[in-house]
């Protein structure tokens, strides 16, 4: 991965999102974020192995000093080298920065100006170390956590709380279900004591769309939209507005199932989509894009069941997130895909009035209809796409 151009902390948050997100679910959706680090991830396939880089010892010295040990290992350039290296150096930093900081620690009262920087760089090292699976440092995390949640500091007890929300959605996620409801009244209670606060709003989010990926989660989701919506609504900061605003599109996209699908564009040679065309078929509709890994590796299966049912009454309508025109007919033209592609260049992206309408922020979504123009499932890839389409047209000839 070429980032010698990228700081630590630059790093940390790329890395972070390639290693596992914010909640360490397993989902294939491509977010936009993630999109960001795509190219990142290419030049690491072929980048040169350097062997791990070199950080020094933590060294004796005043809290001051130790702290800004801290800070310039946070603040370096990140080696170039593979992903392995990568993670070896970043562990070193991330290990190290907490150490010396708690050496200053042990000389700092928490009232001090300095335990607040302190303990903000703690609780970042520690964050990474979890997230990279060492369970010493998430069990640390969150008993130091707990005590930074009664700092003085408001902003430092703030972004502690958000911390243990974290852990407690990670939790939940992995398996323990049973409590979402519980955790979705703790982010709204949140959100509700400060709902300007951009980092809470984005953690709302981040909650309510990581609810799509679990299984039997869509109704959690709808739970953690609603609850939320309204008061990133009520905000008095732009962006947390902007938030909200894409709520209303997830939202309708989450009450698909049972209901009518609204598809209109342009089609990929500029003439006007026609719905009326579908009248009758199994739809599916695939939000997609050329740059988009797991949306690529989607294809060659939605392929073989396109052979399969086409004729039968199958259609597959994709709609393209991608901005270069040029790329994407190569590409339709290379894989020889044979179905219709909305595309929009004035608007392309994430930006194409579907995927606002119906509040894409991960792809592939795909989105099955059946004959009747009512949506059957928003899960309708892999196995379970061949499986869907088996029951429909079992009694085809």
């Amino acid at each position: 991965m070429r980032v010698n151009r990228l700081s630590f902390l630059s790093a940390l948050r790329v890395f972070a999102c390639i290693v596992c997100g914010v909640f360490v679910i397993e989902s294939a959706s491509l977010s936009l974020f993630e999109r960001m680090t795509v190219a990142a991830e290419v030049e690491e396939a072929e980048a040169p192995k350097t062997g791990a880089a070199e950080v020094p010892e933590v060294p004796d010295g005043t809290p001051e000093e130790l702290l800004a040990f801290a800070r310039s290992l946070r603040e370096d350039e990140v080696p170039s080298g593979s992903r392995q290296e990568m993670t070896a150096y970043m562990k070193k930093v991330s290990a190290t920065s907490v150490i010396a900081v708690d050496k200053a620690l042990e000389n700092l009262k928490p009232t001090d100006p300095l335990w607040e920087d302190a303990a903000e760089i703690k609780m970042d090292g520690l964050m990474m170390l979890s997230q990279m699976g060492d369970p010493k440092a998430a069990e640390t995390l969150n008993a130091f956590a707990k005590i930074v949640t009664k700092s003085p500091f408001k902003k430092l007890a703030k972004q502690a709380d958000r911390v243990l929300l974290i852990s407690e959605a990670r939790n939940v996620l992995q398996g323990n279900i049973e409590k979402a409801p519980a955790l979705i009244a703790s982010m709204t209670k949140m959100l509700a004591a400060d709902p300007d606060d951009i980092q809470t709003a984005q953690l709302a989010m981040q909650l309510a769309g990581a609810f799509e990926h679990v299984k039997g989660g869509e109704t959690l989701s709808k739970k953690a939209y609603a609850s939320f919506g309204p008061l990133l609504a009520k905000s008095s900061n732009e962006q947390v507005q902007e938030l909200s605003k894409s709520f209303e599109g997830i939202l309708r996209r989450l009450d698909l199932p049972g209901n009518v699908m609204k598809v209109t564009g342009m089609l990929l040679d500029g003439t006007p989509f026609d719905q009326k065309t579908l009248k009758g078929k199994v739809v599916l509709v695939d939000f997609w894009a050329t740059w988009c890994g797991p949306c690529i590796a989607e294809i060659p299966n939605v392929l073989e069941q396109y052979e399969k049912y086409h004729d039968k009454g199958f259609e597959v309508i994709g709609i393209s997130l991608d901005e270069d025109r040029d790329a994407l007919e190569k590409f339709i033209a290379e894989k020889k895909i044979p179905w219709p592609i909305l595309f929009e260049e004035s608007a392309g992206g994430w930006q194409h009035p579907m995927a606002t309408y119906y509040g894409i922020s991960g792809i592939p979504t795909v989105v099955l209809i059946g004959r009747d123009g009512k949506v059957i499932t928003l899960d309708a890839r892999g196995e379970n796409l061949g499986e869907q389409l088996d029951v429909i047209f079992k009694d085809a000839g």
